[in-house]
């Protein structure tokens, strides 16, 4: 069943899209990989104070780890609830690890934990809920359908 788990973001998600101000994580390699790591490294345009990354994009950035985490494990998953903390201010132009690791699953719910770490120090945490939806989820604006119709070509190969 290897690679039969198509992307669950389009071209122009901030998290693992292509879009010029995002932070273009990769994708897990392949389904049901846990944990999940990836390189980032926030820059001037993801700044709140001088020199400092935005906490708000911090956060999405954890949501990110923890959302793509979640959808290979189990496609597609959006998330329910996450809770973040803050431990240390997260500097600008510095490469960190993200690292996400499902810690349960039952029914529909997936719980995934990840880390912002510099190092082995962790700059931010966070926990959440992810719930796994049916793909008639995102199918309910133009670029919904468009991306369905993309997804079952390729569940088809």
């Amino acid at each position: 069943m290897e690679g039969r788990v198509p992307p669950n973001h389009d071209p122009s998600c901030w998290g693992c899209g292509e879009n010029t101000f995002g932070l273009r994580l990769p994708e897990p390699a392949k389904e049901g990989t846990d944990p999940y790591e990836a390189y980032v490294c926030f820059d001037e345009r993801h700044q709140a104070g001088p020199g400092l990354a935005h906490g708000g994009l911090v956060a999405a950035a954890l949501d990110e780890a923890c959302g793509l985490l979640a959808t290979w494990y189990r496609f597609p998953a959006v998330t329910a609830r996450i809770f973040v903390r803050y431990r240390r201010p997260v500097a600008i132009n510095t490469e960190y690890l993200l690292r996400a690791a499902v810690r349960s699953q039952r029914g529909r719910r997936i719980r995934v934990e990840a880390q912002l770490l510099a190092s082995d120090d962790p700059l931010a945490e966070a926990r959440g809920a992810f719930l796994h939806v049916p793909l008639e989820h995102f199918l309910t604006t133009p670029e919904g359908l468009a991306a369905g119709a993309a997804w079952r070509t390729r569940l088809a190969r």
